[in-house]
């Protein structure tokens, strides 16, 4: 018998049984199951959603259960889009943006929306519009980053139904017409000049202001030499004061006497030609101090 009879005898006496392993073969391998860790399988039966299979190894019934869908968990970004919005000054602007997210529930994103990527794209530009409309040119370039947040938390509650996260949203710039940039630079060069103008007038007020203060150091000054003078000349008729009381009539006119002497010095050291004008008893006024000097001395 050749080996051909061998077989063919073998296959018609089991042929039941090679069926039936390999229908159980096949059960096994359509009932088995392996997710990758980067993606979430949705099972469906007869057309419904019976499970949403996450990673490693999982069981479903063969025949009757189905992966409809793979779905990848992995961070995604939008391409980047641009739309102009309208601030609340009336600047026309070009605002270029981009949107990070990952589908967290497979079964919302796969049942609720067909088209998840230009669905948040289209509501990231209602947002986006919106929002700049509540604020001037000048705070949407100094405040962008709260600018982001805002538009980042309003996203994530849009697309909260969609079984989706919006991990971040950026605003990549802000772009003007060429009008509007030059009104701004026009305005940047007044400001400018205002500024140096403002500079410029403090310097002179500043300038005013300490020259007052060195007039008025120097007026204290001069009036604390004053006071220094007065009291050494009131010290000083204390001194003749406290002379004459010991020395009697003779020390006020010794002091009178020199005083006399010493405004006809003053008159004599004047530049220039002049007449004097000597008093009748000048000479008697210098005797008189020459005797009370030589009489305060013997």
């Amino acid at each position: 018998m050749t080996p051909e009879q061998v077989v063919g005898q073998f296959i018609g006496g089991n042929i039941v049984l090679l069926l039936l392993a390999a229908f159980i073969i096949l059960c096994i391998f359509l009932g088995v199951r392996i997710v990758p860790q980067s993606e979430k399988h949705v099972v469906e039966r007869f057309g419904r959603l019976r499970a949403v299979l996450g990673p490693g190894i999982n069981f479903v019934i063969p025949f009757l259960d189905k992966v409809k869908h793979k779905i990848s968990v992995l961070e995604r970004q939008l391409p980047t889009a641009s739309q102009d919005a309208i601030t609340l000054d009336n600047v026309l602007v070009e605002v270029e943006t981009s949107v990070f997210y990952r589908i967290l529930e497979p079964e919302k994103t796969v049942y609720r929306i067909r088209d998840v990527d230009a669905a948040i794209a289209t509501t990231v530009a209602g947002i986006v519009r919106a929002e700049i409309g509540k604020m001037e040119l000048d705070e949407v370039q100094s405040n962008r980053s709260r600018l982001i947040s805002e538009i980042k938390a309003l996203v994530e509650d849009a697309v909260d139904n969609w079984g989706i996260e919006v991990t971040r949203a950026e605003i990549l710039d802000v772009n003007l017409d060429q009008a509007t940039r030059d009104a701004m630079l026009q305005q940047l060069n007044a400001e400018r000049a205002r500024r140096a103008q403002v500079t410029e007038a403090e310097g002179k007020r500043r300038a005013v202001e300490l020259a007052a203060d060195a007039q008025l150091y120097a007026a204290k000054q001069e009036a604390e030499a004053r006071r220094i003078t007065a009291d050494a000349e009131a010290y000083a008729t204390g001194v003749v004061a406290k002379v004459i009381r010991e020395s009697g009539i003779e020390a006020a006119q010794y002091e009178v006497a020199l005083k006399q002497v010493d405004a006809l010095r003053k008159i004599a050291e004047g530049g220039g030609t002049q007449t004097i004008v000597l008093p009748s008893n000048a000479v008697d006024a210098f005797a008189d101090a020459f005797k009370l000097f030589r009489g305060g001395k013997s």
